[in-house]
């Protein structure tokens, strides 16, 4: 059915005024408040000793985090897509949990598991192994809040391709790792590097679960999000918004690495490579 230009127009305008107050402005505001001082006020507020071991600690743990991610979500991905077995159903539920459970909890889960007075904590302690209020901790709770995002973006792809390619090969006497690497992994390159990227960018975004496990030592456990929230409570806008503005950059570097991904898969497509749609 064909809406009236008017109405068109209206639609149009209403979702323009709604993405401009709701996502540009916000994301503008973070620059001009961040560059408000000058820019030699923004290096120093990216590169003093706080900052950086900030930084440091965010990308240290998002690189841990990202190798257990991968081969969780194509293990994950091609057992559910390829075989049966009890409690699949029950795989599927757990590996969405991550979205329904508030980070915050997951944090709290750690702590009563491996704080000073969790189960494992009087253990732990004997063998002076830290897990809260240290980088293991961390990484435990960044790992929770991650584990859908590779998952997530295979397993639909995998179900649209189907086995035919790979009984196709097995039948020429392909085996295994052979399968996996000739004919699944191509096949599934573009979601898989999407999932990545979207784990990558939760990994150094995460604040909730990391807020509660981290104990907010300065120098020492603070990541990106944490430091931000300490810069603005100690009254330093200009350093919070210059800190926040790098989070901005990455989100906005996840869009663009997206489109350059679609972009490159439709010309794979184009060329009749095997290529799959990554559903969302």
């Amino acid at each position: 059915m064909q809406e009236p230009r008017w109405f068109r127009a209206v639609l149009g305008v209403v979702t323009a005024l709604f993405v401009a107050v709701v996502l540009v402005l916000p994301l503008a505001t973070v620059f001009e408040q961040a560059f408000r001082k000058g820019v030699g006020v923004y290096v120093d507020a990216l590169t003093e000793p706080d900052a950086v071991a900030a930084i440091r600690l965010t990308l240290v743990t998002a690189a841990i985090v990202l190798p257990f991610q991968l081969a969780f979500g194509l293990a994950a991905s091609w057992a559910l897509t390829r075989f049966r077995f009890p409690g699949k159903r029950l795989l599927v539920s757990m590996i969405d949990l991550p979205f329904a459970v508030s980070p915050v909890i997951a944090g709290l889960v750690f702590v009563l598991l491996f704080g000073s007075r969790g189960w494992f904590g009087p253990w732990l302690e004997q063998h002076d192994i830290r897990i809260v209020f240290a980088m293991p901790g961390i990484v435990l709770a960044t790992m929770f809040v991650t584990v859908p995002f590779v998952a997530r973006e295979l397993v639909p792809v995998m179900q649209s391709l189907g086995t035919g390619e790979e009984e196709a090969a097995a039948t020429l006497g392909a085996k295994g790792w052979t399968l996996f690497w000739r004919i699944t992994l191509p096949n599934i390159r573009w979601a898989l590097f999407y999932g990545a990227v979207l784990c990558a960018a939760r990994a150094m975004g995460e604040f909730g679960a990391v807020s509660v496990v981290s104990g907010h030592i300065r120098g020492e456990t603070n990541t990106i999000p944490l430091h931000v929230e300490i810069l603005y409570n100690d009254y330093d806008f200009t350093a919070s918004f210059a800190v926040a503005s790098l989070l901005t950059l990455i989100g906005l570097a996840t869009m663009a690495v997206k489109r350059m991904m679609e972009w490159g898969e439709a010309r794979y497509a184009g060329r009749g490579e095997p290529s799959s749609e990554v559903v969302r």
